[in-house]
C-alpha cells in the first residue's frame, strides 16, 4: 500500500469522523447510558454508536482488513502472525471524561502495516479539532475549516512541557522529565496528548506500561509523521500487534532533535 493509496482512505475516513463526533457529543449532551464491562472499565451508548460508525465505513474502504476495535475485541485470541496489517479502533478514549462532559476525550483510528502505523486520524468532537497523518511529513489538522501542517515545531519557547496522565506520576516518569529538563507538567487524559505534542504545543509525554495498543496507535502515527518519534523507556521501537495488545513503557516526544 503506497501513500497515494493511504492517503485516499485516510481522507475518506474524515468526514466520517466528523459524523461520527458529532454524534458521540449529542449522546454525551443529553446523558449517556453506561455499561460496566468484564474488566470494570465503563462503555457508553456512546463508544458503541461511534464503533458501528467507524467500522461500517473502514470495512467498505478496506474489506480485507482487519478491524480490531476495544468494544469488540476478544483478548483471549492471540493475532496471527500472518495478519501484519489490521485497523485498530479506540471509538471513544477518555471514556471517564466523556461521561463527565469534558472536552478531552476522542475518536480514533490507526491503521498498522507490517506492525508499525500507516495511518492515523484522531479527532476530539468538543474542542473541534480533527488531526490525521498518512506518512512521514503527510500529518495535518483540520481546525475551523483550516487545514495545518503538523511538523512539531515549538510554540511555547519559554517552557519545556511535559503532559502526565491524570493519576500519580511514577518515579520513572519523574526522572525522565527531569533528564529533559521538563519546567511544566500538564495533565491531559486521552490520546490528544499526541497530536498536541504533534502540534508543537507541549515537549514529552511518558508513562509506564498502561492501556492497550488502540489507546496510542492512532496518535503515534500522526506524532511519528509530524516528525516526532514514540519509544520506549529504553529507547527500543514500539511495534503492535503484541500478545492481549499491552502496551509497553513509552516516550513520545515532540521532535527527533530533542536532546535530554
Amino acid at each position: 500500500m503506497n501513500n497515494l493509496n493511504q492517503k485516499n482512505i485516510a481522507e475518506d475516513l474524515l468526514e466520517t469522523f466528523l459524523s461520527a463526533g458529532k454524534i458521540a457529543k449529542e449522546i454525551s449532551e443529553r446523558g449517556v447510558k453506561i455499561t460496566i464491562k468484564s474488566d470494570n472499565s465503563p462503555v457508553t451508548d456512546g463508544d458503541l454508536e461511534v464503533d458501528k460508525i467507524l467500522k461500517k465505513k473502514i470495512k467498505k474502504l478496506t474489506p480485507n482488513v482487519p478491524i480490531i476495535s476495544e468494544e469488540t475485541v476478544n483478548l483471549s485470541l492471540k493475532i496471527k502472525k500472518e495478519n501484519d496489517n489490521f485497523w485498530l479502533i479506540d471509538p471513544i478514549d477518555g471514556t471517564r471524561d466523556y461521561i463527565k462532559k469534558k472536552e478531552e476525550y476522542t475518536l480514533n483510528a490507526a491503521l498498522i502495516i507490517n506492525f508499525k502505523p500507516a495511518i492515523g486520524i484522531i479527532y476530539a468532537p468538543a474542542k473541534e479539532r480533527l488531526f490525521y497523518s498518512y506518512g512521514h511529513d503527510l500529518a495535518y489538522e483540520i481546525n475551523k475549516g483550516k487545514k495545518i501542517i503538523l511538523n512539531g515545531k515549538k510554540r511555547n519557547e519559554n517552557e519545556i512541557i511535559g503532559l502526565e496522565n491524570s493519576g500519580p506520576t511514577p518515579r520513572e516518569v519523574i526522572k525522565i522529565y527531569k533528564d529533559y529538563k521538563v519546567t511544566l507538567k500538564n495533565k491531559m487524559s486521552s490520546s490528544l496528548k499526541f497530536c498536541i505534542l504533534a502540534a508543537g504545543e507541549a515537549d514529552i509525554y511518558a508513562a509506564n506500561a498502561r492501556a492497550y495498543e488502540w489507546d496510542i496507535a492512532a496518535g503515534h502515527a500522526i506524532l511519528e509523521h509530524a516528525g516526532g518519534s514514540i519509544t520506549t523507556h529504553d529507547g527500543k521501537e514500539f511495534l503492535y500487534g503484541k500478545d492481549n495488545y499491552k502496551n509497553l513503557s513509552i516516550v513520545a516526544l515532540r521532535s527527533n532533535n530533542m536532546k535530554k
